[in-house]
């Protein structure tokens, strides 16, 4: 997933990507080395068009998506970005996890694949 701010960046190719995952009926974890800027505002109509596709999803990815994964290499950012994680998993109904580090991302992701089919296996 890409949280890219440039004016020419597809978000609907992001919802695209997005709902072919959830297509697959199969649990996954989204990575991301881009977190969201702090300082990028969305307009009105992309809130409104997020919000309406999560909420014609939420189920799915209540079910489907057991995290995000951002990757930033930054202690100070990681910090920053662990307040937010508490509104982001209330709108999006997965949590928000942070590494340092791609290795780390991809430790934690199966981890949560892992646990995941351990406890539906159960």
């Amino acid at each position: 997933m890409d949280y890219a701010d440039d004016p020419d960046h597809d978000h609907d190719e992001d919802f695209a990507s997005f709902e072919e995952n959830l297509k697959r009926g199969e649990p996954f974890v989204v990575l991301t080395d881009s977190a969201p800027s702090e300082d990028h505002e969305h307009s009105q109509e992309e809130k409104k068009r997020t919000a309406l596709w999560m909420k014609k999803h939420k189920a799915e990815l209540r079910k489907l998506v057991l995290a995000m994964v951002i990757v930033e290499p930054s202690a100070a950012k990681r910090l920053a970005f662990k307040a937010f994680g508490v509104a982001f998993a209330k709108f999006w109904g997965y949590p928000m996890m942070l590494a340092s580090s791609h290795d780390e991302a991809m430790a934690i992701a199966r981890k949560l694949l892992s646990d995941h089919a351990g406890s539906t296996a159960a």
